[in-house]
């Protein structure tokens, strides 16, 4: 890909390519663990790349062979209990989290080699996550005395059940990738020489599909998972619902099926503001 901007904000690189913004953790002295001013990076550079017309997909990773290590320990109080002027204190950990998971666009964590802690809660906050072979994984808040954040706690149970959330977070256990993915910890996992090839062809799938599909599908099952009232939802529904026949993407992809041929899908969010 020929990239058409690439911008580098502290320790998180971003790149933007052909629909396509890539953020990359950045910290490779410390296995890129998060530091502070790192989390409160990814609280600023989210909103900004949901905003832009030219991102489609964001993806999340690591720069070299290491996802990231979780938080910095040598920064850990400042990242997860800052403290506030007011008395109260601010886990900048989960406020990065919520911005991730807040995306309205279609994220994806690419998980090459260690992923440990917070590293996981931060890659747990993208729509799914893919691993390399070769990743490992483990949430090990029990082997130095602290307790998981809220967020990723409750996502793990959502995701791995309550048994497998304690044997995983009571143990502190390391877990290969092919065990991270029986759990149910990342959602695929992929030989190690071929992972470049076919992450890339799974990016390249999702730019491919309906951008009024996937933005609604994903409000509406993020909206399920965040625990909102049913009138709420049933509003979301009805919304959604009524909204499908009126977008573009519809006629486009019956059209496309009945000739068979590819469909070339036109929706953007910018749709939305204009409604």
């Amino acid at each position: 890909m020929t990239a058409v901007s690439d911008v580098m904000a502290g320790r998180m690189s971003v790149s933007i390519a052909d629909g396509v913004a890539t953020v990359k953790i950045c910290n490779p002295a410390q296995r890129n663990a998060l530091t502070r001013a790192m989390c409160l990076e990814i609280q600023e550079l989210m909103p900004r790349l949901d905003a832009d017309p030219d991102v489609a997909v964001v993806v999340m990773r690591g720069a070299g062979d290491t996802f990231c290590a979780g938080a910095s320990i040598s920064e850990l109080e400042s990242v997860l209990i800052d403290p506030q002027p007011d008395g109260t204190t601010v886990d900048h950990l989960s406020a990065a989290d919520s911005a991730i998971a807040s995306l309205s666009k279609p994220s994806v964590a690419l998980v090459d080699g260690a992923c440990m802690g917070g590293g996981w809660q931060i890659a747990s906050a993208c729509d799914f996550i893919i691993a390399n072979q070769r990743a490992v994984i483990g949430l090990t808040p029990a082997k130095i005395g602290i307790i998981y954040p809220r967020p990723g706690l409750e996502r793990l149970v959502r995701l791995v059940g309550l048994a497998n959330a304690k044997y995983i977070l009571l143990t502190g256990l390391t877990f290969s990738a092919t065990e991270a993915r029986a759990l149910g910890l990342v959602a695929d996992v992929v030989l190690s020489e071929f992972f470049e090839e076919k992450c890339a062809a799974l990016i390249a799938t999702l730019r491919s599909r309906s951008r009024f599909s996937m933005h609604s599908m994903k409000r509406l099952m993020d909206g399920d998972a965040s625990g909102a009232g049913l009138a709420e939802l049933d509003r979301e529904w009805a919304d959604a619902w009524q909204a499908m026949p009126d977008s573009p993407d519809m006629g486009i992809g019956v059209s496309a099926f009945l000739n068979r041929r590819q469909p070339q899908f036109t929706w953007s969010p910018d749709v939305i503001s204009r409604s």
